[in-house]
């Protein structure tokens, strides 16, 4: 017997052609999937990094809704329970927003109905600082400007009032109660969409249909409130839209360049400059709001 007859030689191991891709996305991305209450949290804080379903094929998953299980699954986690919050049950705090945006509309119709000579820059005000106060639900735009947007917000109420009389900024200040409803009605229904999504185009043919019925929803609202203060529905419904339709943008975390943008098409003082801004904001909406990204808690 020779001796490679009497010990053979084992194959050596052969060598994988790579490491684990998943591993490395997880160490890339540690600090989102620690902070993740849940697998959506994370697939949509992929997706706001520019990982889309073709990306997770590159690690072996069909989607990103399925790479971000795994990353979930893989996050180390502790097993203490978490502290007790300090902060409102959610009907307490939705009935504290629900009734603070009441107050707009009934300061508007009071400064009117007493005569006040500054019945329009009262309303002027109030209107804009509903648009992000108290409906948002907590993410900060991005942007180097903050007060920028609502600055031109302002300008453009301001100068719409200016041109149309003091009714028209009641008509919006009413038009702050249905806006905040809408706006979390949708943001409450497109949670549940994503909830029940398992791929982002699946999500993205869910939440349009819900935008397009929540801002229908307020523009019949901000017609009511235009015909209660006595005032066009061809100036202050399209008004109320761009207003509406920055406060979900803002809310979600929206870049504010395009809205500020729309604000300042509004100031162009021609009757079809306010349509057109609301137009162009509203597919600006659709490209954002149908991204699960925009959704994920704050």
């Amino acid at each position: 017997m020779t001796l490679d007859e009497a010990a053979p030689v084992a194959p050596a191991p052969r060598r994988r052609a790579a490491g684990d891709p998943v591993k490395l996305l997880l160490h890339r991305h540690r600090a989102l999937c620690e902070r993740a209450v849940d697998p959506l949290e994370i697939a949509a804080g992929l997706e706001a990094q520019g990982i889309t379903d073709r990306t997770a094929a590159r690690f072996r998953h069909r989607d990103v809704f399925s790479l971000a299980e795994e990353l979930y699954a893989r996050t180390p986690r502790g097993d203490e329970p978490a502290a007790p919050s300090a902060a409102l049950p959610a009907d307490a705090r939705a009935l504290r927003g629900f009734g603070c945006a009441l107050l707009p509309g009934a300061l508007a119709l009071g400064a009117a109905a007493a005569g006040m000579p500054f019945a329009g820059p009262a309303a002027v005000l109030v209107t804009v600082a509903a648009l992000v106060w108290p409906a948002s639900p907590g993410r900060a735009a991005p942007g180097r400007f903050p007060y920028a947007v609502l600055l031109i917000a302002a300008a453009a109420v301001g100068w719409a009032v200016y041109r149309h009389g003091a009714p028209l900024g009641a008509a919006l200040a009413l038009a702050a109660a249905p806006g905040h409803l809408a706006g979390a009605v949708f943001a409450a229904r497109a949670r549940s969409r994503l909830a029940g999504s398992r791929a982002l185009e699946d999500f993205a043919d869910r939440a349009r249909p819900l935008l397009a019925l929540a801002v229908l929803a307020f523009a019949a609202a901000a017609a009511g409130a235009a015909a209660l203060a006595g005032t066009p529905l061809g100036v202050a419904v399209p008004l109320a839209v761009l207003l509406f339709l920055t406060r979900l943008l803002l809310g979600h975390g929206a870049p504010r360049g395009p809205v500020a943008a729309a604000l300042a098409l509004a100031l162009v003082p021609t009757p079809l400059a306010v349509p057109a801004a609301a137009a162009g904001l509203l597919v600006q909406a659709v490209l954002t709001l149908s991204r699960a990204s925009a959704h994920a808690r704050p």
